[in-house]
């Protein structure tokens, strides 16, 4: 179940790719089909990695570790790519159909598929071990999340608060991966309306997110 989601491979190169590719210009309201909405802040440019996201992905199945990984790699679709500032933050958000990977993730597989990015990044990034985890509710939908502070192996220099969050939808899971540069930019993402499915619009986190933990 850890590595349904996506490698660690997958988000950084989408990362590398959203910092160099031109940013278009679409409505700031997104719409998937898997069964959500989010409205991104006016002032982030969003980049279309259509074009780009088949070759990242290949290159990740065909260097998975495992069939795990290699099915959520395949499987693993960006509804979302923006990015915003300079220093760059980055907000990547992914789709996992269950149609793809031949299983449902239920509301209690949500701490052990969310955490499996989390382990994922240690491969690139130095992550403090002082990680929040926590599960609150927006609707009838679940969500898990995990906030912690980190730098790019590659570049220490280069310190983010990076921040998950994960819900089941009946269609698939669904994740918003920020790697914020400064605590402004996180606050920004963490109150974009989000819709899951037929619940009203809510932020994506509210200040109580943390207060139960998994």
């Amino acid at each position: 179940m850890k590595n349904l989601l996506l490698s660690a491979t997958l988000i950084l190169s989408c990362s590398s790719m959203l910092a160099q590719a031109p940013a278009v210009v679409p409505s700031q309201v997104h719409t998937n089909s898997i069964g959500f909405s989010y409205i991104l802040p006016a002032d982030w440019e969003v980049v279309d990695m259509q074009a780009s996201y088949p070759a990242i992905r290949d290159k990740v199945v065909k260097e998975a570790d495992n069939p795990d990984e290699k099915l959520g790699a395949s499987c693993s679709q960006p509804a979302i790519t923006a990015r915003h500032g300079n220093p760059v933050s980055i907000l990547i958000v992914m789709v996992v159909p269950f149609s793809c990977i031949g299983m449902e993730i239920s509301t209690k597989d949500l701490p052990e598929f969310g955490s499996g990015v989390s382990t994922g990044l240690k491969k690139s990034f130095d992550l403090s071990p002082d990680s929040v985890r926590g599960l609150y509710s927006l609707g009838t939908h679940s969500l898990w999340i995990e906030r912690t502070k980190g730098a790019l192996k590659s570049n220490p220099g280069m310190k983010y608060t990076v921040e998950t969050a994960c819900s089941n939808l009946k269609k698939g899971a669904v994740c918003w991966m920020v790697m914020a540069a400064d605590d402004a930019t996180l606050g920004v993402i963490e109150h974009g309306a989000v819709t899951l499915e037929s619940d009203a619009a809510a932020a994506l986190v509210p200040a109580n997110a943390f207060a139960i933990k998994p």
